[in-house]
Parts: C-alpha cells; sequence; structure tokens
C-alpha cells in the first residue's frame, strides 16, 4: 500500500514543484497555461486525501490511544499545510504549501514503506513448517493394497507406507519394517536414528534407506508438527516489535510544535499583530513537519540493509539490527550452525597386521552401493584420499546393523555395536583406546567385519550366505573377525572459531550452544570451539520446545539473547530471542522465523550483524539528532521570537531549510556503506 502511494504521490508532486510560483522565483523561469492555477488545488487536495489518508487515520488513532507520535505530527503538519494552501486560493493569506505537501506525503510514504517492508513474517514461518508435510499418503487397505490420498485426509488408525527417502505424512507407530530415520529437522538430532516395530516416528522425518508401515495416532493439530507451529506463532506474537526511536522524538516533537503554536498565537495576538498570528502559527506546524525525522531511520535500515546484503546478510526484520547491538548472549544451534550437518571420517584404526588405509579401502568398497550418510561419508573421504573405491558385489543391507558385500572374493561387514553383537565378536584389544576416545567424544564408531571368503552359492544366489552371516558364521565357516574400526563425526566448520573469537572482542558475555545430540557430542564440540567453562554454556540432548524454553531462560537472566539456527526446530527458538538468526543454508522455516538470515551459511557473519548493529544505530542517532535539532532551532525562528532584531523565518526559507535537513541526513546514511563487517 506505502509503496503503490508513494509513487503516485511523487508523480502528482513533480507538477507541483514546478508549477510553484516560489520555485520558479528561485530558479528564475516562468510557466504560464491556461488552468496553471488550479494545479496546486487539484493535485494537491488530491496528494492530501489518497497520499496522507494513513497519517491522518494514524493520527487519529493516536488520539485517541492517548499516545501522540509520528503519525499525528504528519497529520497535523500536512492538515496546516493544506488548510493554509486552500486559505490561500481564496484571497485569506498568502501561504501556499501544495508543494511542500506533496514533497511531505512523498517522503514520508517513502519512509513508511522502508518501514514495512519486514511486517507479516509468521505466516510466512507456519507456511513453510506446513511445506514439510507431504501433499499425498500411501494409505494400506484392508487387503494389503496400496492406494494414494491426500494426507489431509489421513484419519487415526490408517496405516500409511513410507518409502525410503519419503517423509512421515503424520505421526504414529511404526508397525512393520525398519529404518533409520533422520529427524534433524525436528530434533537436531544429526544421526539418523533407527526406528522399528513398535518405535513412534513424526510427521516430516525421512525414512533414509528403507520403507516402513505405520499407524496413524495423531492428526492435524495434534501433531508434534502442529506443536512447534504454535510455538513460532505464539513467541512471535509474545515479541513487542518495540517502539521505534523517531516515534519518541515525533512524539516530543508534537508537544514541543503544539506549545510552540499556541504560545506564538497567543503572544502575537496579544500585541495586536492577528494577521502575523496566523501566519506565523501557520509557519511554526508547518516548519515542524518531520521531512528529515521521518526518513532519519527508515533510510538507515534501507542503506544498512543493502549494504549487508552485499556481505551475504540479509535484513528481514528492521528491529533486529537496531536490538543485535545490545545483544548480550549468543545461543548457536550445533548441528548445521557451527557444524557442517555432515559427518565426516575423524579416525581410521587397524586390528593387528591391519594397515588403517586397508580398512578405509575395503569400508569404502562394502559401503559404495549404501545411500546412508554414514556410508556416503566414508566413500567420500576415501575418494578425496585415495581416489574411487575398489568395486564391490552381492551388497546387503542389514537395516538398522549395517551392511555387508562381497570384495575380491571376500566377503565384509560394516556396521556398529548392534552388528557385533548380531555376529557375537567382539572389537580387538588393540582397538580399545581409539574406540573408546572416539566414543568419549561422541564420535560414531563403525567396524569393519571380515565374513570369509564368498561361498559359490552366494555368487549366483543373493541369499546363500545370509542365514550364515546371521547366526555368526561366516559363508565358508570361519569365524567373523573385526579388521578395523572407523570414527566418524559431525565436522566442525572450520570458520566457527573465528566466529565465536570475533564476538568475544566485540564484549558479547555469553556464548552458548544448543543441541538435540548426546551430551558427549556437545561436549567435545564445545571444547573444540574453545567454549569456556563457567562462562560460557552448552545445552544437550534438547527438545524443540525445550530450545524455545531455553532462549527464554537467558533472557529470564537479563540477558538479550540472539539465536543462530537453521532447522525447523529452531524457529521457536528464533522467533522468541531478541535477534534470530538463519543460517542460509537451513530451512524455510528457520529463515521466515529470524530477522536476519546469513545467506552464506558462515558463522563469522553473526559478528558483522553485531558490527553493523553499532554503525547504524550510531548513523540514526547522528540522523535523529540533526532532524530534531533542525526542528528545535527553525521552531523559535518561525515563531517570531527574534523578530525584534529583524531575524525571522519566513515559509520559503523553513521550506529551503527542510530539504537541506533531509539533504545531510540522506548523504549521512550513505556512509555507512564505508562499514566493514568482516573482523579486522
Amino acid at each position: 500500500m506505502f509503496r503503490r502511494k508513494f509513487w503516485l504521490s511523487l508523480i502528482l508532486t513533480v507538477p507541483l514543484v514546478v508549477t510553484s510560483h516560489m520555485i520558479m522565483d528561485w530558479f528564475g523561469y516562468t510557466l504560464d497555461f491556461p488552468g496553471i492555477e488550479l494545479v496546486g488545488p487539484v493535485l494537491g487536495t488530491f496528494v492530501f486525501f489518497y497520499g496522507g489518508w494513513p497519517f491522518l487515520v494514524g493520527g487519529v488513532r493516536e488520539i485517541r490511544d492517548r499516545a501522540p507520535g509520528m503519525m499525528l505530527l504528519i497529520a497535523t503538519a500536512i492538515t496546516v499545510a493544506y488548510a493554509a494552501s486552500l486559505a490561500t486560493g481564496f484571497g485569506w493569506f498568502d501561504l501556499e504549501f501544495w508543494w511542500e505537501l506533496g514533497a511531505l506525503v512523498s517522503i514520508m510514504l517513502l519512509g513508511h514503506w522502508q518501514e514495512m517492508k519486514a511486517i507479516g513474517q509468521a505466516q510466512g514461518a507456519l507456511a513453510a513448517l506446513a511445506a514439510l508435510l507431504p501433499d499425498e499418503a500411501e494409505r494400506v487397505r484392508d487387503d494389503g493394497s496400496i492406494e494414494t490420498v491426500p494426507a489431509s485426509g489421513l484419519a487415526v488408525g490408517d496405516v500409511v507406507l513410507v518409502r525410503s527417502g519419503a517423509r512421515v505424512p503424520a505421526d504414529g507407530e511404526v508397525v512393520d519394517g525398519e529404518a533409520e530415520m533422520d529427524e534433524s529437522m525436528i530434533t537436531g538430532e544429526s544421526r539418523p536414528v533407527p526406528r522399528s516395530a513398535g518405535d513412534r516416528v513424526v510427521a516430516g522425518t525421512v525414512a533414509t534407506d528403507s520403507a516402513i508401515r505405520v499407524r496413524i495416532d495423531a492428526v492435524g493439530d495434534d501433531t508434534a508438527l502442529a506443536g512447534i507451529q504454535r510455538l513460532v506463532s505464539q513467541a512471535q506474537e509474545s515479541r513487542g516489535r518495540g517502539q521505534v526511536l523517531a516515534d519518541r522524538f515525533a512524539a516530543l516533537l508534537f508537544y514541543v510544535a503544539m506549545a510552540a503554536g499556541v504560545a506564538t498565537f497567543a503572544v502575537w495576538s496579544l500585541l495586536g499583530e492577528t494577521t502575523s498570528a496566523v501566519v506565523r502559527t501557520v509557519t511554526v506546524l508547518v516548519i515542524a513537519c518531520p521531512h528529515a525525522l521521518g526518513l532519519a531511520i527508515p533510510l538507515v535500515i534501507s542503506i544498512t540493509t543493502a549494504v549487508s546484503a552485499k556481505a551475504g546478510i540479509l535484513v528481514k526484520d528492521r528491529l533486529a539490527i537496531e536490538r543485535m547491538r545490545t545483544v548480550d548472549a549468543v545461543l548457536f544451534d550445533k548441528t548445521g550452525t557451527l557444524t557442517k550437518g555432515e559427518h565426516t571420517v575423524a579416525g581410521v584404526s587397524g586390528a593387528e597386521g591391519v594397515d588403517g588405509d586397508e580398512v578405509l579401502h575395503l569400508a569404502a568398497a562394502v559401503e559404495s552401493d549404501s545411500e546412508h550418510p554414514l556410508a556416503r561419508a566414508i566413500v567420500a573421504h576415501h575418494g578425496r584420499a585415495h581416489g574411487e573405491a575398489a568395486r564391490a558385489s552381492d551388497f546387503r543391507s542389514r537395516t538398522g546393523k549395517g551392511v555387508e558385500a562381497t570384495v575380491d572374493g571376500k566377503r565384509y561387514a560394516v556396521g556398529g555395536p548392534a552388528l557385533l553383537r548380531e555376529l557375537g565378536v567382539e572389537a580387538p584389544p588393540e582397538l580399545d583406546g581409539d574406540i573408546d576416545a572416539w566414543s568419549g567424544r561422541g564420535a560414531t564408531v563403525l567396524h569393519l567385519v571380515a565374513l570369509g571368503s564368498a561361498s559359490n552359492d552366494r555368487a549366483s544366489n543373493g541369499s546363500a550366505s545370509s542365514d550364515h552371516a546371521s547366526n555368526g558364521s561366516a559363508p565358508d565357516g570361519s569365524e567373523p573377525r573385526v579388521l578395523g574400526s572407523i570414527a566418524l563425526e559431525d565436522e566442525v566448520r572450520p570458520e566457527a572459531r573465528q566466529a565465536i573469537a570475533d564476538l568475544r572482542a566485540q564484549g558479547v558475555q555469553k556464548i552458548a550452544m544448543i543441541t538435540g545430540d548426546a551430551r558427549a557430542v556437545a561436549e567435545a564440540v564445545a571444547a573444540d570451539l574453545g567454549f569456556v567453562e563457567g562462562r560460557d554454556e552448552v545445552f544437550a540432548e534438547v527438545l524443540p520446545a525445550d530450545k524455545d524454553q531455553a532462549v527464554a531462560d537467558l533472557q529470564r537472566r537479563g540477558l538479550r539473547v540472539a539465536m543462530v539456527g537453521d532447522g525447523v526446530n529452531d524457529a521457536p527458538a528464533l522467533a522468541r530471542a531478541d535477534v534470530g538468526i538463519a543460517i542460509g543454508a537451513g530451512t524455510d522455516v528457520a529463515i521466515e522465523s529470524a530477522g536476519v538470515v546469513l545467506a552464506s551459511s558462515d558463522p563469522r557473519g553473526v559478528g558483522g550483524v553485531r558490527r553493523l548493529s553499532k554503525a547504524s544505530y550510531r548513523k540514526m542517532i547522528e540522523n535523529l539528532a540533526w532532524a530534531a535539532g533542525y526542528n528545535i532551532a527553525a521552531i523559535p525562528l518561525a515563531a517570531g521570537v527574534l523578530a525584534g532584531i529583524g531575524l525571522t523565518l519566513s515559509p520559503a526559507v523553513g521550506a529551503v531549510l527542510m530539504s537541506a535537513s533531509t539533504i545531510v541526513v540522506a548523504l549521512n546514511a550513505q556512509l555507512l556503506r564505508r562499514v566493514k563487517l568482516t573482523a579486522q
């Protein structure tokens, strides 16, 4: 609305300016055509009612709420300018303000357009949450056949088929099958979680490797995802927008202008100068027009947004930048923010007589046909270090336990502790030290197990050796043996340490990390990042609602909190925090819930946001000081305080000063483009 009104008002202001006798006198040109005297009244009236309507309505609302501010000040100024200009048309005064009226309305519309850009994020966040749910589901009929139905048509008690790679359409219980579920978008847990018959799964999670059947036990508003939606909505509603500094100045200026106007009229009337009383009162009220004041903050925010965008920092909420300078604590989500959210090989150890490179080579070959995230991490690591892995055959997945395949005529398996238990073997003692150290850090440990030579039957029939392997014996009758172990960890972003150091250098009191991962994992990452015990804080094994409460808890301690995250589970916390900062590579939900988005996924941008916040706030104060200072100086002159010594301020000079004030504010805001957002 403000954008539409601004452009049309600006277009109509151009003829108001060029046909103004004041402007023609200043620039020494003359325009004369039939009807020129109607340009001001006709176009000015349209601009007043069309462009000025939001301010008139807002002014009435502020009067009704007994909270005068920018809207009432603007409404007063444009109403006085309009009435004085109409009266001049009837020959009652010589106070034509048509072009000032058009300029004031256009500038105020521009400022409010910039101001309102970021409003309306709540619906975007909730829509992004809803988008996680599939539109359709595969429902299992009583006869076992499958039918495709809208997900919204599911009811409690329905059984649905969730294929590998598909999302669960509603909360329920697994009744058939086993699968590794990617729940990171809901719980923040970076590792896929095994789910089998009897386990609960929630809407929006993904089956990564196998199909399962789920009996629905919650739909619609009863699902966990709907609960997160409610948290986001409540957090956004509870977060006060705060009063903008310009409104505070405007409220003060309104009282000053009204008092000055009344005093001016009274004094000049008592002096018997009725005409001067009216002229000077009108001049006072029009000069109180907040041209520069109306642009002081919106223009700074607009330039701040442009500067930050070039640095990969997208500002969605203008107030987020203003608040960031006061932040005492920065709360980072771990997975995908301080870490990459992807596992990488952190260590390889071979049993006696087995080289670590051989363990990695064989494990990569066995895992080469697997789509599991841990398998892809092993294959990728081998590829970077040694090139393409050897070819394997007769691949078989052991859901929730591991995989096996034949490499160079021998059968191998790769899996975690569950695989060793199934095969009835243990890791050799020489691996215990490394395994304990890795487990202490919270790393995922996989083992390479030699199952023996592949049987001829196995080569011709993929199921021939399955029974042998499942009861603990190899295809050729030999005992399985652990050849080595591999540790995988969620890789810490290399730039995360610098990001934390930069924030500390800027005076942030507390750095905190929050995650759904186990405490051992969280503590290991915190130590790697250089967290200071007793000052910094780690929240581990945290559920979505607890993330929201963790922010609230920090706020109850008197800290102003910036939350940095990337997942669905971070959305309520992002909305609750004083400043929500989303990692741009994260989900749409996190991005919609945050006031600032780091498009590059580089956590060092958080320090840049704070640095920019301080710089933009400084410019706001400078602009407000200039804008308010102009009014404070100009109003007494317009009132005729120094008329006794021949020093007065005519409406024409006042208009020039108003324009000059606006130009100064605009040029000062442009200096923000010189701000360096990176640590020096």
